[in-house]
């Protein structure tokens, strides 16, 4: 069954991306006189871009891995993650453009390590400089996103193709690249999130942080994916969607929700205990200026899924996964924001309208550019092997 969207979702979406560009404009105006008000600017983009981008970044990995694990239930909805999946693009091209600029204007106050007056008199900086460097950090991110870019492709193309000519040849090609795309984002998703994210912390650092981030990631992209199937259900499509498999995805939520809940409390139990002051400052940073929001995200994304997701029945039920999975993302979304603004901005750093309006603004087009691409291809795959299997899930 084909989908187009209906005017109503085009309304919305204008409306989102209008409203959100208007806002931040405002902000912007409001705000002229603050010398801060680049830093927030650039800020708000790197928050921005970084969590819509692992959006569709969580989303590859998802279908990587069903492809990798030969998994049969995903069948029927395996197109909405390739929907979900085809913002990448986008999303790294916003991503390049903030970190162009923030290369360009020395970190912006950001990535003080790409400043070298900074780096001269900071013995630290000095001592991870082999490593935190303008050319190398440029190789990595061009390796990064190189890599995410051409699976993706190609993971499109072959399941297209599959459409087309059926058969199992293409699907054991999907099962091997699956199973590689899986040792380099193994490795690709920590060192991203330390580059682009941690380094703004410079002087600190966290063996759990990659394993943390990816974790807020893949949490994000299943409530992103359960949302977006109960609205192509509500519309009528998806007829062999059935209550299994919105059940499966809502276990998918609850757990990697816990799996984020788990690593939030072990990062910070592990610092806590210790009290090793070099460790405890990036806490210091976010519980003196951010308390209140601090543990409200920690009490969203774990209390929430626990207290309403643990029962069978409300992983089966529209309303209550659609409630949830929105309290979520925007914890989620808070979650990138603070990590991202406590060391860039400390106390200078607050929810205001240029930040609600940029991420109206992005939340807009992303909603416009995943329903576009549903419309490039049926939403049901025609000769995938393990169709059937999908079809008749029952749990």
């Amino acid at each position: 069954m084909e989908f187009k969207i209906t005017s109503k979702a085009k309304t919305v979406t204008t409306v989102l991306m209008v409203v959100g560009l208007l806002a931040s404009i405002l902000g912007i105006v409001m705000n002229a006189g603050d010398h801060h008000l680049f830093t927030r600017i650039m800020a708000n983009g790197l928050v921005n871009s970084f969590f819509f981008f692992s959006l569709g970044l969580g989303a590859l990995f998802f279908l990587a891995l069903q492809y990798a694990t030969e998994t049969g239930w995903y069948a029927s909805v395996k197109r909405v993650i390739e929907g979900i999946a085809g913002f990448l693009p986008y999303g790294i091209g916003f991503l390049v453009l903030v970190l162009g600029v923030l290369s360009l204007t020395h970190g912006g106050h950001i990535y003080t390590w790409m400043d070298p007056e900074t780096v001269k008199h900071d013995a630290i900086i000095q001592g991870k400089s082999a490593y935190l460097n303008l050319p190398f950090f440029w190789v990595r991110t061009i390796a990064y996103l190189a890599t995410y870019y051409l699976f993706w492709t190609g993971f499109r193309k072959r399941s297209l193709e599959e459409d087309r000519v059926g058969g199992t040849e293409i699907h054991f090609k999907n099962y091997k690249r699956g199973a590689l795309f899986l040792v380099f984002f193994a490795v690709f998703s920590s060192t991203s999130s330390w580059d682009w994210l941690m380094s703004i912390d410079v002087h600190w650092f966290s063996t759990l942080f990659g394993w943390y981030t990816f974790a807020g990631m893949w949490c994000s992209t299943m409530v992103v994916l359960v949302i977006t199937i109960l609205y192509l259900k509500k519309l009528g499509y998806l007829p062999k969607v059935n209550d299994s498999h919105i059940h499966d995805i809502g276990k998918w939520t609850f757990a990697t929700s816990f799996l984020w809940s788990y690593l939030w409390f072990s990062q910070f139990m592990l610092i806590w205990y210790a009290n090793i002051g070099e460790e405890v400052a990036y806490y210091m940073a976010r519980i003196e200026n951010f308390q209140i929001l601090y543990f409200s995200m920690f009490v969203i994304n774990f209390a929430f899924p626990m207290l309403i997701l643990m029962s069978r029945d409300a992983k089966r039920n529209a309303g209550i996964l659609t409630l949830v999975g929105l309290i979520i993302l925007a914890g989620h979304w808070l979650d990138v924001y603070i990590m991202v603004s406590a060391g860039s901005l400390g106390a200078n750093a607050h929810i205001g309208l240029l930040e609600l309006g940029m991420v109206v603004l992005m939340l807009g087009l992303f909603i416009r550019v995943v329903l576009m691409n549903l419309t490039k291809a049926p939403l049901t795959p025609v000769n995938h092997p393990f169709l059937d299997e999908s079809v008749h899930h029952e749990i």
